[in-house]
């Protein structure tokens, strides 16, 4: 083992969410860095930091500041030299870094479709006329309500856990989570059913984990590179070159989906007014050198076609 290794007495500083799932997350990390390195689970720390999305539950995203609620305190804890690496899902992710930070490693890329889960119902089309369902997200709420305009949707924050007792409690009749999330943790199972991205297109880098770290971190750079997994980075480049360029966040409902067909990038992309009474899509394939500028360009599609105040809220 070199000497500038991690070990028991210098551990690398692993900082995420606290969440079960941001914790699963945290430890697949670890796992393949030290299958990498031939390193004890010793040689790691996972430090815990309390981000405002999580710490702010009574509010819609949208109120309180999107995206960067999930990263700032993790971000700035990475800046600080706090931590080591930062863990994040990478739909939670803002499409810019702050200065000195570089996000540039994806571990392999879970399952990217979103799940039905309902204590009663097996799937969309079995929801009852007016039916209650429950989301957070701005992107499956007008999904959801663009297929049923008749369903009413209220606001569901929290982990798997909160959303399950929630259903249980009667809040709502079904919600969605992600699929890769169900599976991380272990609870497949709780889905009824899952949704192909043909019927309700995934959330930009759905079901990628990202790590981040300092860009000057040399030795880090090093270990992340041994673990990164390249097809998923390919895929991300052009859904987030998609999303940079509509300047996506949670007040603007985005989906898009890159698939990887040999050497070619298929992307599909679709935006939506927040009320789910219109939806754009459209579609197109590059060489995977060339996936971010395929991103760029159907964002610019979709928007000269999009009518002026399409992402405005309506009263």
């Amino acid at each position: 083992m070199t000497q500038d290794m991690p070990s028991p007495a210098q551990p690398l500083k692993i900082g995420t969410r606290g969440s079960p799932l941001a914790l699963a997350q945290a430890y697949e990390t670890r796992a393949r860095l030290g299958a990498a390195f031939g390193l004890p689970e010793a040689a790691f720390e996972v430090v815990v930091i309390k981000v405002t999305g999580d710490m702010v539950q009574d509010k819609a995203l949208r109120e309180i500041g999107g995206k960067g609620l999930f990263t700032r305190e993790i971000e700035e804890a990475l800046l600080a030299g706090s931590i080591d690496i930062a863990v994040h899902s990478m739909k939670d992710m803002p499409v810019l870094q702050p200065e000195g930070l570089a996000l540039d490693c994806y571990l392999p890329r879970e399952d990217v479709r979103d799940a039905f889960v309902s204590p009663t119902c097996a799937g969309l089309a079995d929801l009852p006329e007016g039916a209650v369902v429950g989301s957070s997200s701005l992107r499956r709420r007008a999904q959801l309500l663009l297929r049923r305009p008749d369903l009413r949707v209220v606001e569901f924050r929290g982990n798997v856990q909160t959303r399950m007792r929630k259903l249980e409690e009667g809040v709502a009749v079904a919600t969605f989570l992600a699929m890769a999330g169900l599976n991380r943790l272990g609870m497949a199972a709780v889905a009824r059913s899952a949704i192909a991205p043909e019927e309700m297109l995934p959330a930009v880098a759905q079901g990628a984990i990202g790590i981040e770290r300092r860009k000057d971190d040399a030795r880090v750079a090093g270990m992340l590179a041994a673990i990164h997994h390249a097809p998923t980075g390919q895929r991300l480049a052009a859904e987030r070159a998609f999303l940079a360029t509509l300047d996506g966040s949670c007040e603007t409902p985005i989906a898009g989906l890159a698939v990887l067909e040999g050497d070619t990038v298929w992307l599909r992309g679709e935006i939506l007014r927040p009320d789910g009474t219109e939806s754009l899509a459209d579609e197109g394939r590059a060489p995977v050198a060339e996936a971010a500028e395929l991103g760029h360009d159907l964002a610019r599609r979709l928007l000269a076609r999009a009518p002026k105040g399409f992402f405005d809220w309506k009263a």
